[in-house]
């Protein structure tokens, strides 16, 4: 527990959240006319949407081999390829790269989802999806990666997003002279697109990344659709941290307040900044709903002052077996919209399946 605190501390110090998003309805004006599905009383238990692509991954590995085409200046077609990072450095990718070590789950994910998991020579011990990415060579924790395996590996470039890697191990890896290449994530959804359209240009292939956009665009349109008519919106509550060391959770300027805003609920927490809220204004709020992770379930309802909560006092609690599609910023985070839509309304979705 004291290892997930601290990675959420040093998460939330490394984010770089600027934006608000704009006021929803008032708490008032949801209480009185969301009505919780019937049924309800009982915790829910969402689990990611596992697609048939999701379920050969680990069976399949894809190994592209491609032709560099030299143009007139001597340039390889496609590149150099510029990415300014947070730091404000350019770093210049010359050619397709053939050896990478991600220190980013998500990133990691991004690898995969392009079919470049044969360039994959390193990654964290949280990597951990697809399945087959455990045969990978770990590098270490997150926010203390192996300096030294890192340089042993031999990598074209090192990469990662603008919330996992301290700054000081970034200044080390490029002080040692390695390429490391920082895709910045944004404070919205938006910035998910972006960075999916980023590492396409690493791999000179926007059509990829143009057919993973498009998708998640349309998943996400049809779950729009789906519960375009309802008025109401429940209140919602994202628990990212709790107790003695603070509470977190997804504040306004994150990423993951749209996909909740998307997926129809009413994030309580939109008036927050840096993942940090006061306890007191989550009680005073009372969301209709609390999202919880899988490790929080039980303490967090047992644990003044949330017991008294009424989500938790009437059982709507949605506990998450995995947060990585709502937590990570790829292409999983339509299935997070889908996921949550339907926590949210099991009802629409239950008719539209039985129809």
């Amino acid at each position: 527990m004291k290892k997930a605190w601290k990675a959420v501390a040093l998460g939330v110090t490394l984010s770089l959240c600027m934006a608000m998003m704009s006021a929803c309805q008032s708490k008032k004006e949801t209480e009185k006319s969301w009505t919780p599905p019937s049924g309800t009383g009982e915790e829910t238990t969402a689990e990611p949407t596992t697609t048939e692509e999701e379920t050969t991954t680990s069976e399949e590995t894809t190994t592209e081999t491609t032709i560099a085409v030299t143009t007139e200046d001597g340039s390889i077609e496609g590149y150099p390829v510029e990415l300014t990072d947070i730091y404000g450095t350019t770093t210049v990718i010359k050619e397709k790269p053939a050896r990478i070590v991600s220190l980013s789950p998500a990133c990691t994910e991004l690898v995969y989802s392009f079919g470049q998991e044969a360039a994959l020579v390193g990654r964290t011990s949280a990597c951990n999806y697809p399945e087959s990415v455990s045969a990978i060579e770990s590098i270490g924790d997150i926010m203390a990666p192996d300096v030294e395996k890192i340089v042993s590996l031999n990598p074209d470039i090192v990469l990662t997003d603008s919330t996992m890697t301290p700054e000081a191990t970034v200044k080390q890896l490029r002080e040692l002279g390695l390429t490391v290449v920082i895709l910045n994530e944004g404070t919205n959804f938006d910035g998910v697109y972006t960075k999916i359209e980023n590492v396409g240009k690493i791999f000179n292939d926007g059509a990829k990344a143009t057919e993973i956009v498009t998708g998640m665009k349309k998943e996400i349109a049809d779950i729009q659709e789906a519960i375009k008519g309802v008025n109401a919106h429940p209140t919602v509550y994202y628990v990212v941290g709790f107790g003695e060391n603070g509470d977190w959770t997804a504040t306004g300027d994150s990423f993951i307040n749209d996909i909740i805003t998307m997926a129809g609920g009413d994030n309580i927490a939109k008036d927050g900044q840096l993942y940090s809220y006061n306890v007191e204004d989550l009680v005073s709020k009372d969301p209709n709903i609390i999202i919880l992770p899988a490790w929080a379930d039980g303490s967090f309802q047992k644990t003044a002052p949330y017991s008294e909560l009424t989500a938790v006092k009437e059982g709507h609690v949605i506990v998450l077996e995995s947060t990585d599609t709502l937590d990570r910023q790829c292409a999983r985070n339509a299935e997070a919209v889908e996921m949550l839509a339907k926590a949210f309304y099991p009802e629409i979705f239950e008719q539209e399946k039985a129809a």
